[in-house]
């Protein structure tokens, strides 16, 4: 496993990084990943339409985890509503999972993989 100052002095040439600056984690690799191991993937979705469903579903049922970004059709209310209405099928034939993680944001989970609705606060 990578430390945080390793990476920082890679990339940057020092302990700290630049304002302003930011680290590409989707370049860096790490000495303990087990890539090959894993039984699922969490992958990153876009939706431009409601036809683009029908991909995450072969995702859905091959076992992986799908964060999609629907900001494409927000506006839309009959196309978020067919949308929700199709990802909550997809969600009870594979046994999965959906919910809303955030504003245009909704994970859809395989079979086994539970959300939990409720926000972790910190304790004060």
């Amino acid at each position: 496993m990578l430390k945080r100052s390793s990476i920082l002095r890679r990339h940057h040439g020092a302990d700290t990084l630049e304002e302003g600056s930011f680290l590409d984690l989707g370049t860096m690799q790490f000495d303990d990943e087990a890539a090959a191991g894993a039984r699922s993937t969490i992958r990153m979705a876009e939706i431009l339409r409601v036809d683009d469903v029908h991909n995450l579903s072969k995702l859905a049922y091959q076992g992986d985890i799908v964060i999609v970004d629907y900001t494409s059709i927000a506006n839309d209310q009959n196309s978020v509503r067919r949308m929700s209405v199709d990802l909550k099928n997809i969600a009870k034939d594979t046994g999965g999972d959906v919910a809303g993680i955030a504003k245009n944001l909704l994970c859809l989970t395989p079979a086994g993989i539970r959300i939990d609705r409720q926000k972790i606060r910190p304790t004060l």
